[in-house]
């Protein structure tokens, strides 16, 4: 199972990305209508993948990565920026993003994030982070 946590107040913008992120039985999904209730949620319920809106009411989205990395430096995230692709990864180097995401995304973005995770969590199935390979 995939857990993504979608942290915007506005859904609407979100409604044809989730739609097809539904369509995926492998795929559970929850919305934070802001950045403090996501960072008040993720510590007892882990997720997958943070895709952050990139005004979320109490903060931008480059501001909530920020508060994320120290909660749970593991969570990948994809975030929604007009920003120009050499200026956001200027903003968002180091905070683990996986992919910057249009102002409005939609079928194909959510299906390209999708696949993009399924490859890192097939990459990564195998690796026990901390067990030295000799014990």
């Amino acid at each position: 199972m995939i857990k993504i946590l979608l942290v915007t107040p506005e859904k609407e913008i979100f409604s044809e990305f989730a739609s097809t992120l539904r369509k995926n039985e492998d795929v559970e999904l929850s919305w934070a209508a802001n950045g403090q209730e996501a960072l008040e949620e993720i510590p007892d319920n882990p997720v997958d993948l943070v895709v952050v809106n990139e005004n979320i009411g109490d903060m931008t989205g480059i501001e909530f990565m920020k508060k994320l990395l120290p909660i749970n430096p593991m969570i990948n995230c994809a975030a929604v920026s007009p920003l120009s692709s050499d200026e956001f990864h200027e903003a968002s180097e180091g905070l683990g993003v996986l992919v910057q995401l249009p102002v409005d995304p939609g079928e194909l973005e959510a299906e390209d994030l999708l696949k993009r995770l399924k490859h890192l969590k097939d990459l990564t199935a195998g690796i026990n982070i901390g067990m030295n390979s000799n014990e």
